[in-house]
């Protein structure tokens, strides 16, 4: 039984509809996973990395690195999984000990270097059930969403609400937060939906909910071919200005 004082689960799942393998895809010079693996090594709070996959290029690295590998079942690496089901399998194959989670993707190359650290002490300091990384919509915010009929004609997204809520420059806009992927910090309670939180797919955050708000560009999800070749060209740059 491992008995750390917090664990990060790396989650890695073989299959993919934007980028196929993109969890081992070489990124700034590295498979994917690595740069999420050697975040959480670098944790000054997380003891244990373990990472959750059926992606056998995935698992060989991690194990090369030192991490304890949990063999993902099939009823829990399709399309329909939920991430919380194979977060509690793979905390559940280590015994369950009562210690913070990080949940952490495999597929998120880029993300501040204090995050984990950050959500970990803000989950221990406010007491809260989970913490969770947010970052700014800018110019994809909902007030500017519309709807677009079969003549093409526009109307704004929400019923009998203005078009773009009459609102025409991006920096009248009040903040509006989507989460981002960088990090989701949860207590073990949490996690195993012992808190009596309201039923639903993010009952695994608890009922006391917080948030970390990045910035633009601090964390990048790979998604798309267009978020790899961003990634890519991001860690390159800041490889070669660490390097002058």
């Amino acid at each position: 039984m491992i008995q750390p004082s917090a664990i990060a689960i790396i989650l890695a799942r073989a299959g993919s509809k934007g980028v196929p393998g993109k969890n081992h895809a070489i990124v700034g010079g590295k498979p994917c996973i690595v740069h999420t693996i050697e975040q959480a090594q670098r944790s000054a709070r997380v003891d244990h990395v373990i990472v959750s996959t059926d992606d056998a290029p995935c698992a060989e690295i991690a194990r090369d690195m030192g991490c304890t590998v949990i063999e993902r079942p099939d009823v829990l690496a399709h399309d329909t999984a939920t991430i919380d089901s194979a977060a509690r399998h793979a905390y559940g194959s280590i015994g369950s000990p009562d210690v913070p989670i990080v949940i952490l993707y495999a597929n998120v190359p880029i993300r501040p270097e204090p995050l984990i650290d950050d959500a970990l002490a803000m989950l221990e300091d406010t007491g809260c059930d989970s913490v969770q990384s947010f970052a700014k919509v800018g110019k994809h915010h909902p007030w500017w969403t519309c709807r677009v009929d079969e003549r093409g004609s526009l109307r704004a997204f929400e019923d009998g609400a203005p078009l773009f809520h009459n609102c025409f420059r991006r920096q009248d806009l009040p903040d509006a937060l989507i989460p981002d992927g960088g990090v989701m910090a949860v207590t073990s309670g949490a996690l195993m939906c012992t808190l009596g939180a309201p039923d639903g797919p993010h009952a695994f955050l608890g009922n006391d909910r917080r948030a970390i708000v990045t910035n633009e560009g601090d964390v990048i999800d790979i998604d798309s071919p267009i978020d790899l070749v961003v990634a890519d060209t991001l860690l390159k740059e800041r490889f070669v200005h660490a390097h002058r």
